[in-house]
């Protein structure tokens, strides 16, 4: 196996075989999340179990995201990147095949906080290895691939869960899912050679990346920065986790009914996406943040104003939730370049605790929809609400006027 060093040449077509792994990488933990979720009921049915227990599983797969986030980031700086893509990768698939044969809600939500700590390398390690491999531009460029893929799989991973569910029960998803993994595995083992030499490799141990994130937590900035996209993040998973129920249940639609609300608002997330990558070097960056925050915050007051004077309707649920997630199409893309901006002199500690943040309140949320004895519109929409009021909050009194140096697009927004 070669040794990489760092590019800032054209691409050829091994490192296009690499972004593409990369970006299959980032994808396949979002879709671990997200995918199953229209057959939340259909789990409820098969465990004898109810919605919020169900919900949990999502709750574990998020807090395995954050916590192997956190911790892989900085082992693979000291024992390298391949050999955790390989270990992630196997495992991830492992661990789907065992949430496909479960035999009880109890198997089935160990599985998923496991299933999303073998997931997590591919997030936080990916990121890294475009950092090893390339620099300037051409590392702008790969990790905004990266970012947008990230950001696009939650809302995308249900419609194809929705598919699935139209020839399937909900175990053929992760069926599919542990195939992925399977692929992943042996494209990394092809396409996908160690890019942090020996001589590279970091030491110090845990102590200095606590060390290094207990500096970053002490700008007051950075904390409400986190706090915006995590809670953001959590708005959406609550989203995710409670509308099964209000659009299958409340609402009469099929899996694959379901799936295309999901579809219509992925377009609203990628159209906000592109948008904010035409305004990120006009507009300041804080001035997109509050945007997006103020665009998701009227969306759900919208929203649950009409479930309190009784106007529960497909079409107007639909449509409050379609501009959640546009406003959260710009809320991550700014949120995440600030938080990087600010954390810039400790790059992999602030990318450690943001991947940590949006996952730890994503999965402190994601059950709360159910939590009344039953998810319904108005839970739903009330948790979603709390979320990205929080959001708000965090933004006026913790992030603040922007600095200059905060409010400069990172290289992969230019």
């Amino acid at each position: 196996m070669a040794t990489v060093g760092r590019d800032s040449a054209a691409p050829g077509t091994g490192q296009g075989r690499l972004v593409v792994v990369l970006g299959g990488l980032s994808a396949v933990s979002p879709f671990a999340t997200d995918m199953y979720a229209p057959g939340f009921p259909g789990i409820v049915r098969s465990f004898g179990t109810t919605g919020t227990a169900v919900q949990l599983s999502l709750a574990a797969c998020l807090v395995g995201l954050a916590v192997g986030q956190v911790v892989l980031g900085p082992v693979s700086d000291a024992r390298g990147r391949r050999r955790l893509l390989l270990a992630g990768s196997g495992m991830f698939s492992v661990w789907s095949l065992v949430c496909a044969l479960a035999p009880s809600i109890a198997v089935f939500d160990v599985a998923r906080l496991l299933q999303g700590i073998a997931g997590s390398a591919g997030l936080v390690v990916g990121r890294a290895v475009i950092s090893d491999r390339f620099s300037g531009v051409q590392a702008a460029r790969r990790l905004a691939t990266l970012s947008v893929i990230a950001m696009t799989a939650p809302v995308l991973a249900p419609v194809a869960g929705g598919l699935l569910l139209g020839i399937g029960s909900w175990r053929l998803v992760f069926v599919a899912l542990a195939v992925t993994g399977l692929v992943l595995w042996l494209a990394v083992r092809a396409w996908v050679p160690e890019s942090l030499p020996a001589e590279r490799r970091r030491s110090g141990g845990l102590r200095a990346v606590l060390a290094a994130m207990g500096g970053l937590l002490r700008r007051r900035e950075l904390v409400g920065y986190l706090l915006v996209v995590g809670c953001g993040l959590a708005a959406l998973f609550a989203y995710i986790t409670g509308s099964p129920f209000v659009f299958q249940g409340i609402y009469g639609l099929s899996p694959t009914g379901y799936g295309l609300v999901f579809a219509s608002n992925a377009v609203g997330t990628v159209v906000a996406g592109a948008l904010f990558g035409r305004l990120a070097g006009p507009v300041r960056l804080h001035s997109l943040l509050v945007i997006g925050v103020l665009i998701t915050v009227a969306a759900m007051v919208t929203l649950v104003a009409l479930l309190a004077t009784g106007i529960s309707t497909l079409p107007t649920t639909w449509a409050c939730l379609f501009g959640l997630t546009f406003g959260f199409g710009l809320l991550l893309p700014a949120s995440t370049a600030l938080v990087l901006a600010v954390g810039s002199d400790a790059p992999g500690a602030a990318s450690g605790m943001l991947g940590g943040a949006q996952f730890v309140l994503g999965a402190a949320a994601a059950p709360l929809p159910g939590v009344p004895g039953g998810t319904t519109a108005m839970s739903m929409g009330v948790v979603v609400l709390g979320c990205v009021l929080l959001s708000a909050v965090a933004l006026v009194t913790l992030a603040g006027p922007p600095t200059a140096p905060a409010v400069r697009p990172c290289g992969p927004c230019r």
